[in-house]
């Protein structure tokens, strides 16, 4: 199969910041507790960007930071779950803002796991599509609206952002393991609109309101002790596997970049692991948990301050809703 190779990378932070005092005024918490549960400090709550619109910020840095013109992309993947609408696509409204007119484009959801995902799929569409040379993966997220600032346990954990790579054909592939524990996805969920219209009875309301998450309205819904278990489990089991893929050792990588959800589980998955935190990449404490934006966000940051080396080989390590979660290992 032919690889990949990431040539630029982007983001956007909106300006707004959320101290852990700040939510002290609105629930029952305190900066110690916050810290000491999470690694949280701040988050950079969106005040009222749209979600495009972040995106098309962070894709303009990732384009010129690549050196390719809007003309040069083939594929615009989205990896986002809190798009501005039902229709169009996420993916095909910020394409048509970025003045891409030679491409398609594609909404994927996978929760946080959302970047690994759509890094696997641009390789394979590079590898299998003569027409696919360049793909910019753009992860926006505007995670704070599904927010329930009445649920102190969730509430503190999430921020906004967007982070974007753009990707070609290289000389070495990456090694990806995704998994899904779909009898599980009821451990985190924000429900949608429900079915209704002007023929819809109450009793067929009644009839059918078993099927549906009973959460308070759109706002997210989060069991934190299950969840924490599997995250735990999730991320050394999926980097394992794609080391093994790539026929090496996890103590071999360079660098992992995994879903900054919280501190902690990064930690106890390194325990786990045997290796030592200096292994893995943190911006937890500036930026929260911003789902799909987390892992391209960090690598924006890491390439910028000239920490990825040619040769190197890292590893990016998503988990999430689902309950999904993936590993990809590939080299600089």
């Amino acid at each position: 199969m032919t690889g990949i190779k990431l040539i630029g990378t982007g983001m956007y932070i909106p300006e707004t910041v959320a101290t852990n005092e700040d939510f002290t005024k609105i629930v029952d918490t305190s900066d110690e507790w916050i810290t000491k549960r999470t690694g949280i400090k701040e988050r950079h709550p969106s005040n009222g960007e749209p979600t495009w619109y972040m995106g098309v910020q962070a894709a303009k840095q990732a384009m010129e930071d690549a050196g390719v013109t809007p003309d040069e992309i083939d594929m615009v993947i989205s990896t986002s779950v809190t798009g501005d609408y039902y229709t169009p696509s996420t993916a095909n409204i910020m394409q048509g803002k970025l003045g891409i007119h030679k491409a398609f484009s594609i909404d994927i959801n996978c929760a946080c796991a959302g970047f690994v995902y759509g890094f696997d799929m641009a390789q394979r569409y590079i590898a299998m599509d003569d027409d696919v040379k360049t793909v910019l993966i753009i992860s926006s997220e505007n995670i704070t609206k599904l927010v329930d600032y009445e649920d102190r346990s969730t509430c503190v954990l999430f921020g906004d952002g967007a982070g974007a790579a753009v990707v070609t054909a290289g000389p070495n592939r990456c090694y990806t393991y995704l998994e899904c524990e779909a009898q599980d996805a009821n451990k985190i969920y924000a429900q949608n609109v429900r079915p209704g219209n002007a023929f819809t009875t109450q009793e067929g309301r009644e009839k059918y309101l078993d099927l549906f998450p009973q959460g308070r309205e759109h706002y997210m819904h989060m069991d934190g002790r299950d969840v924490y278990k599997f995250a735990t489990r999730a991320m050394p089991e999926g980097l394992h596997k794609a080391c093994e893929k790539a026929g090496i050792k996890v103590e071999d990588l360079a660098l992992i970049i995994p879903h900054q959800a919280n501190y902690r589980i990064i930690e106890t998955a390194a325990k786990n692991l045997g290796l030592s935190m200096d292994h893995f990449y943190l911006n937890i404490d500036r930026y929260g948990n911003i789902s799909s934006a987390c892992i391209p966000v960090c690598l924006n940051e890491l390439k910028r301050a000239g920490r990825l080396k040619e040769g190197d080989k890292i590893a990016l390590v998503g988990f999430g809703a689902g309950l999904v979660y993936g590993a990809t290992v590939f080299t600089i």
